[in-house]
C-alpha cells in the first residue's frame, strides 16, 4: 500500500509538471519546428552523450579505486545499467542498481559503493549550483523567473553543502555523528534512527578507504569534463531549431550561445531534484521551459522551445535505456531479475511505523 501510495504521487507530480509545461504550447507551431529542425545535429549530440557515460563511468572507477581496481569491463556494464535503472525505475531504486552490480563483480561491498555514488551526487549537486549561481551573475536583468532560479541554486547548495558537512563531520567524529542522528531522530521513529545510525556508520567506514590524489584529481576532472559536455551538447541541439532553409515560413526559429546552454543545463539538473514518475517526463520539460524562458520570448518557447525539450529528452533516453539493454543483453542478465531483487531490498530497509 505505501509503495502504491509513493507511486500514485510520483505520477501526480508528473502530471502536474507536464500540464505546466505545456499548457500554454502552440502545438501547430511545435509541429512545425519538428518538421523544419535538422536532425544532423543529433548525430553528435548522440556522440557527446556517449563520451558523457564514459566520463561518469571512469569518474566512477576513480572513487572506487581506494577499495579495488575495477576493469573497464565490469565498471561499464555496472554503470550502463545503473544508468538505466536510475531512469526507468519508480521509489528511486536506481540509485542501488549501480552499488548492487557492482558488488556483484567485485570484492567491494554494497554499503562502501554506495558511498561513492553518495560523494558523486553530492559532488555534482555542489558543482551545478554553484555553476549556475555563477552564471546568473552575468543575467543583468533580475526577472521573477531569475529569482525563482536563483532561490533553487540557494536551495541545491544547502541540500548538497550539508550533506557534505555531516559527511565530514562524521568522518571526523564518528561516535558523536552517530550519537546525533539516534537522539535527533530517535525521539520521533526509534527504528529509522537505528537503521540511520547503522548508513551513518558503514558511510564513515566507507570514507576511510578514499582513493590516492592523483585518482582524486582526475575524478575531479572529469566532473568537468563530464558537465562541460552536457552544457556544450544542450547548446547543439538547439540549432537543429533555428529553421535554416526551411519549407514552413510559420517556424519560430531559435538558438542558444554556449553560455546559455550551460544556464539551461544547470537550471534543468535543479528541476529534476523533484521526484516524479520514472522516465523524468514532465520535470524534464518543464525545468528546460524555465531555463529557457530566462532569454526567449514565450511564443519562441512554446513552439520551437518545447520541441526542443522534447528532443533532448527522447535523445538522452534513447541513449541511457539503449547501452542499458545492450548491456543487459552482453551480460546475459534479466531486468526483471535485477529490478525484483532491489525492490525486495528497498521494502526491507524501508522505515517501520
Amino acid at each position: 500500500m505505501k509503495r502504491a501510495l509513493k507511486l500514485g504521487a510520483s505520477v501526480l507530480v508528473t502530471l502536474i509538471f507536464t500540464w505546466w509545461a505545456f499548457r500554454e504550447t502552440d502545438w501547430q507551431a511545435q509541429w512545425n519546428s519538428l518538421r523544419s529542425a535538422n536532425y544532423l545535429y543529433v548525430l553528435p549530440y548522440f556522440g557527446i552523450l556517449i563520451l558523457i557515460h564514459l566520463c561518469r563511468t571512469v569518474r566512477w572507477g576513480c572513487l572506487l579505486s581506494g577499495m579495488e581496481r575495477v576493469p573497464f569491463r565490469k565498471l561499464n556494464q555496472a554503470s550502463g545499467i545503473g544508468f538505466m535503472m536510475l531512469l526507468v525505475l519508480p521509489f528511486r531504486l536506481g540509485e542501488f542498481a549501480r552499488p548492487f552490480l557492482i558488488a556483484q563483480r567485485t570484492s567491494i561491498r554494497r554499503s562502501a559503493a554506495m558511498t561513492s555514488v553518495v560523494l558523486e551526487r553530492i559532488t555534482d549537486g555542489l558543482v551545478v549550483a554553484t555553476l549556475l549561481r555563477t552564471l546568473l551573475f552575468f543575467i543583468p536583468e533580475e526577472t521573477e523567473q531569475v529569482r525563482y532560479v536563483k532561490l533553487g541554486s540557494t536551495l541545491m547548495f544547502a541540500v548538497f553543502g550539508g550533506g557534505l558537512a555531516f559527511l565530514l563531520f562524521a568522518r571526523w567524529q564518528h561516535d558523536r555523528a552517530v550519537h546525533l542522528v539516534r537522539v535527533t531522530v530517535g525521539r520521533l521513529m526509534p527504528r529509522l534512527a537505528d537503521k540511520m545510525a547503522d548508513i551513518v556508520d558503514s558511510f564513515v567506514g566507507a570514507m576511510r578507504q578514499l582513493p590516492s590524489p592523483g585518482q582524486l584529481a582526475l575524478f575531479f576532472l572529469l566532473t568537468l569534463g563530464y558537465w562541460g559536455l552536457n552544457g556544450a551538447g544542450m547548446a547543439l541541439v538547439a540549432r537543429a531549431f533555428g529553421c535554416i532553409g526551411g519549407e514552413d515560413p510559420s517556424c519560430q526559429p531559435m538558438s542558444l550561445s554556449l553560455f546559455q546552454g550551460y544556464v539551461v543545463m544547470t537550471v534543468l539538473v535543479v528541476g529534476l531534484m523533484i521526484p516524479a514518475a520514472p522516465g523524468m517526463m514532465g520535470t524534464f520539460q518543464a525545468a528546460t521551459k524555465v531555463g529557457l524562458g530566462l532569454f526567449l520570448p514565450a511564443s519562441v518557447v512554446n513552439a520551437s522551445g518545447m520541441a526542443y525539450a522534447n528532443v533532448v529528452w527522447l535523445c538522452q533516453t534513447v541513449q541511457q535505456v539503449g547501452f542499458g539493454l545492450l548491456l543487459l543483453s552482453l551480460g546475459h542478465l534479466s531486468f526483471r531479475d535485477i529490478a525484483n531483487k532491489l525492490g525486495k531490498e528497498g521494502e526491507a530497509s524501508a522505515p517501520m511505523a
